[in-house]
């Protein structure tokens, strides 16, 4: 590892606009622990790990993200709710309104790099008004050696000023605060929201574009794992689902916990240099590498901490959205470098609520397809104010935040990959089972292991028709069988005890999808269509 406190390189940040800054360079991750704690910004828990609160955000803010609309994007983003558009004019004079906020501060420089493969690898300079949000920097992306750094020429820039406030009359933002991509200009900028996220999913959503449009890459919100016999596991879902928990597995190196591209040539690459989990009620005996990471050099966001410095995982007075991030080699069993070849299986997690999908199941190339483009998990009671049941939601690819191109053509790519390779794609729920939330309980995380292990292990890849139920309402294909799980797990229908209300919310759920779908029935062939549950009006 790379000393950074011996680095003696000084830079300017003239060219940026930001004048008379007192640059801090390359800090290492104590220096920056360090400073923080010293400007009463930070506080060290128990564990040595550094806690901080990001002050009114603690999550993203997905209405108050845009994308510059210009000559290289007008014609290719998929300008929606999602992906709001912002006039170049706009954004530089905010830009110029940042930078010259900035001016006469001390801020904080890094330059890193997204990307494991070298064929892939995006220079990026973060530019940083507090010392914690460069250290979540150093945490997130790769770290570059001496030697790429005495030749390092950024390509791409983040500039991150959480004390910014924006003029939403005079600035054309929503409100005051702000996160902007311009693909010309090739800078993320972030104002008026010290949420760290921010700043690597600025990165990611660039990277969602640059890499199908320019380099016939499939960019993917997942994580990753790779077994003995060099067999790359793949694993969709949105926050909650398990993405990170069931990807770090102690049997398997980890690849990558979020954000992964699949090439041309078969290989899957991280795009980060860390991990940025979710902490509510986090403990050692269900998840002990996650657990065991928060250290040193780990940042944890929004976590109470009692007079002695040990965290409350189970509080969430501040925000359910409790995080730690911290660098890749925290978990013991990594891959070096995160880099994966032959994918052999796709896992696509969603925590229903509802407890009418099964535990897993099989899906054939156009339901896998379908699933993609839906996204799907589920909200529940508590989570959001007016929330009284579970609700449906829906995320394109299992990322559409993120997405800045039509869902059908990240879905186009994923079949044409799934095809090629000849790779299994599995849905499997983390949810509820015996019932919605609030009358059934979660699924025990050991059976969802197990569920996942008999796969990696090729105990249920063999599709034989005597070995599956096709579920009546999905059409999905659930195992009959499945070692270290209980049978009556497997079938939903057969937890709830009550089949007629178990069919009156399964066809309710299914009603939701076909809903959601429709937005997408003009840029999905026949095929996918059919990879949707079954017509029905209850």
């Amino acid at each position: 590892m790379v000393d950074y406190s011996q680095i003696t390189k000084s830079i300017s940040l003239e060219e940026y606009g930001i004048k008379n800054a007192t640059v801090q360079y390359q800090l290492s991750s104590d220096e920056l622990h360090d400073l923080t704690i010293e400007k009463g910004q930070g506080v060290e828990a128990s564990s040595g790990a550094l806690a901080v609160n990001t002050g009114e955000f603690t999550g993203r803010s997905p209405m108050d993200r845009f994308i510059v609309k210009d000559d290289v994007t007008r014609n290719r983003v998929w300008w929606s709710n999602v992906n709001i558009p912002f006039e170049s004019s706009k954004f530089n004079a905010l830009y110029d309104k940042v930078v010259n906020y900035l001016s006469n501060k001390e801020v904080f420089v890094r330059d890193c790099f997204a990307c494991a493969d070298e064929n892939y690898k995006l220079n990026i300079r973060v530019i940083n008004e507090y010392p914690w949000s460069n250290m979540f920097a150093y945490n997130m992306f790769l770290r570059p050696t001496e030697a790429e750094l005495a030749e390092f020429t950024p390509e791409w820039t983040v500039v991150n000023a959480p004390g910014f406030i924006a003029d939403p009359i005079m600035d054309g933002t929503r409100q005051h605060n702000f996160a902007i991509l311009d693909f010309t200009r090739k800078i993320a900028l972030i104002g008026g929201t010290g949420y760290t996220g921010e700043i690597k999913k600025g990165i990611f959503s660039a990277l969602n574009f640059i890499l199908p449009v320019f380099r016939n890459t499939l960019p993917m919100h997942c994580s990753a794992n790779v077994g003995e016999k060099e067999d790359t596991a793949i694993f969709f879902g949105l926050s909650g689902t398990g993405k990170t928990t069931l990807s770090a597995d102690p049997n398997r190196r980890l690849i990558g916990d979020d954000e992964h591209g699949w090439t041309s040539e078969n290989t899957v690459f991280n795009f980060e240099g860390g991990c940025y989990a979710k902490v509510i009620n986090l403990c050692e005996e269900n998840e002990p590498d996650i657990f065991n990471a928060i250290k040193r050099g780990a940042i944890l966001e929004n976590v109470i901490l009692d007079k002695n410095g040990h965290v409350n995982f189970a509080d969430t007075s501040i925000t359910q959205n409790t995080r730690v991030s911290y660098p890749i080699d925290h978990i013991n069993n990594i891959a070096v470098p995160s880099i994966g070849h032959n994918p052999k299986n796709i896992f696509f997690l969603t925590a229903d609520a509802f407890g009418v999908l099964p535990p897993i199941s099989k899906l054939t190339p156009s339901q896998a397809a379908y699933h993609f483009m839906s996204g799907y998990t589920a909200k529940v009671a508590g989570t959001e104010a007016g929330v009284k049941e579970p609700v449906p939601s829906f995320s394109a690819c299992f990322g559409a935040p993120f997405m800045p191109l039509h869902p059908a053509k990240y879905a186009e790519m994923l079949s044409k990959k799934m095809k090629e390779s000849g790779v299994n794609v599995w849905l499997v729920n983390t949810g509820w089972t015996g019932g919605p939330y609030g009358i059934g309980t979660r699924m025990k995380l050991k059976y969802t292991r197990a569920m996942i292990n008999a796969v990696l292990d090729g105990k249920l890849g063999l599709y034989n028709y005597d070995d599956y139920h096709i579920h009546s309402v999905f059409g999905v294909a659930q195992p009959r069988k499945c070692p270290g799980v209980p049978t009556d797990v497997l079938s939903p229908r057969a937890t709830w005890n009550n089949d007629d209300a178990y069919y009156k919310t399964a066809f309710k759920l299914s009603n939701a999808f076909r809903e959601n779908f429709k937005q997408f029935e003009g840029y999905a062939n026949e095929e996918i269509r059919r990879g949707g549950p079954q017509r029905y009006a209850f």
